[in-house]
């Protein structure tokens, strides 16, 4: 599996941005999929999931209703829309595609298996 992030850019604060995740080599229908991010000098960390139906989401405590995830499994993308963005979330963003749900922001990367490379995302005061 191939994932190709896209949608990042240069924005202002309050403005809103629209990241998709595309996968190829084989569907992610039967993936959960998440999204981490990593600023400059920071760690990676999590910032949203998605079960493979879409039924079930979650958020880490610092996006929760400013950013929403969903995916299309027809078109095998999972998308990360961002509003009320802020200088702080400046990072790059990836998206990860995994069988193994960890509900726990902390570990949920352990179930990840396939890794994108990130687009980049920057937030101007």
């Amino acid at each position: 599996v191939q994932l190709v992030e896209s949608g990042g850019g240069l924005v202002q604060a309050g403005g809103s941005l629209r990241l998709s995740c595309t996968a190829s080599g084989r569907t992610v229908s039967s993936y959960h999929m998440g999204w981490f991010r990593q600023a400059p000098g920071k760690e990676r960390e999590f910032v949203s999931a998605i079960s493979w139906s879409g039924g079930v989401t979650y958020y880490d405590d610092s996006v929760k209703g400013q950013f929403t995830i969903s995916r299309d499994n027809a078109k095998n993308t999972v998308y990360l829309q961002m509003n009320s963005l802020k200088p702080e979330d400046t990072a790059v963003y990836s998206c990860a595609a995994g069988r193994t749900w960890f509900a726990s922001p902390a570990t949920f990367h352990s179930g990840m298996e396939y890794w994108g490379k990130g687009t980049l995302v920057t937030v101007s005061s």
